[in-house]
């Protein structure tokens, strides 16, 4: 009986491939846009924590303030960390991979008769460690420049192609303010961070360097930290936090006057706001497959009518009502089904092309294909049973004399 309905749903939808395709018009459009809108949702919340990821491995950043958007300094006469402070916690805290003192500022570089104003950042050797940089071509710093506080740099990517183009600027010397350093160093392009900094417009100097030529102080105000195992992060955040209380002498009836910051919350945050704005525009994206639906339920009622003496002949030869009902179940479900196949096979073009337009990665997500078809199909049951009800109970008699 399902082999015969199905060869007469398909003989019907074949003889009307311009009404069909009209009917299930709806059901594609519907399920395109949901699989397109949670297919971006996704790509964009990996490139979320793809950014994130990229400011450094379990990273904890450490700044003054009781907040993390503070200045540096904090506000309010809440003093500066010392270099002691990094070494206290490298040395007394077990489990990390790196422990990075910084200090920044802007300023504005000079090179081959061009200017740019960027990010100049002191720092040790940890620093790249901590936030996940390499190295295109140069060196690091050594011991010794480290510890004299000597003039010498690392680019970045962007800072290297606004400077110097394609030119190799390794052993050149860039004048930062009132005075000169060498190159020794270009770094590897990271790319925008999670709040849309450009992370490769900097430049690396040794910590003693920045400290006394730009800023003309010993302060610290940023310590950025590396930890090996990301399971121990939060009872390292809490060592550190007992440390730097004590460092700080803080008494236990004190707040704290610097904040850790786990760069996973960021992650969580950022990936929660686009979770919900997938999730919004997947349910107003879903509203067109109901529209589809009530399409086919139209169309499905047309039908009947048009082949009213039709059914009468099969019910007068001695089909049985729930053959009949049968035929258009099975012809609704199919209007439905190949709607969402269509719509699945656009979605997946749609999905690929804006992946690469809006520069966040492809993710294919089997559950949603499935959902939004096997959702199709039963729009065509659900849809589709009042129509093939219909025709099921039609008078043989009365259908016979329908013109």
């Amino acid at each position: 009986m399902f082999w015969n309905s199905l060869i007469l749903a398909m003989r019907e939808i074949r003889r009307n491939l311009l009404r069909s395709f009209l009917t299930i018009l709806g059901i594609v459009i519907g399920v395109a846009a949901v699989i397109t809108m949670v297919t971006l949702g996704n790509g964009a919340t990996q490139a979320v924590k793809n950014q994130v990821a990229s400011l450094g491995s379990n990273l904890l950043q450490i700044r003054t303030g009781q907040r993390m958007m503070e200045p540096p300094g904090g506000g309010g006469g809440v003093p500066n960390f010392r270099v002691e402070d990094a070494q206290a916690i490298r040395n007394e805290i077990s489990g990390l991979a790196a422990v990075s003192p910084q200090v920044s500022r802007t300023a504005t570089v000079v090179a081959m008769a061009k200017n740019w104003s960027t990010s100049v950042t002191g720092a040790d050797n940890d620093f790249f460690t901590a936030g996940n940089w390499s190295l295109e071509t140069g060196r690091t710093f050594s011991d010794a420049e480290l510890e004299t506080g000597q003039s010498v740099c690392l680019l970045g990517a962007t800072l290297r192609k606004e400077l110097y183009g394609t030119r190799e600027p390794l052993g050149e010397r860039l004048r930062v303010k009132n005075f000169s350093c060498e190159i020794i160093g270009i770094l590897k392009a990271k790319g925008q961070a999670a709040m849309g900094r450009d992370q490769d417009d900097t430049l690396i100097m040794p910590l003693k360097t920045v400290q006394r030529r730009l800023l003309g102080n010993n302060d610290v105000s940023t310590i950025s930290i590396s930890v090996q195992d990301e399971n121990n992060i939060t009872q390292a955040q809490s060592e550190i936090t007992e440390l730097l209380r004590k460092r700080r002498r803080l008494t236990e009836g004190e707040d704290d006057n610097f904040n850790i910051m786990d760069t996973r919350q960021i992650a969580d945050a950022l990936s929660g706001t686009t979770q919900v704005m997938t999730t919004l525009l997947g349910a107003v994206a879903s509203v067109s497959l109901l529209v589809g639906g009530i399409g086919i339920m139209n169309i499905m009622l047309v039908s009947v009518t048009e082949r009213t003496r039709e059914i009468g002949i099969r019910l007068a030869i001695g089909a049985l009502e729930r053959e009949v009902l049968m035929q258009f179940l099975t012809e609704a479900v199919m209007l439905s089904a190949l709607g969402g196949l269509i719509g699945i096979i656009l979605a997946t073009l749609a999905s690929y092309v804006l992946s690469g337009v809006m520069n966040v990665p492809y993710e294919f997500n089997a559950g949603i294909n499935l959902l939004a078809f096997g959702f199709s199909a039963g729009i065509g049951v659900l849809f589709g049973f009042m129509p093939a009800k219909r025709a099921a109970r039609l008078d043989p008699i009365n259908a016979l004399r329908h013109e």
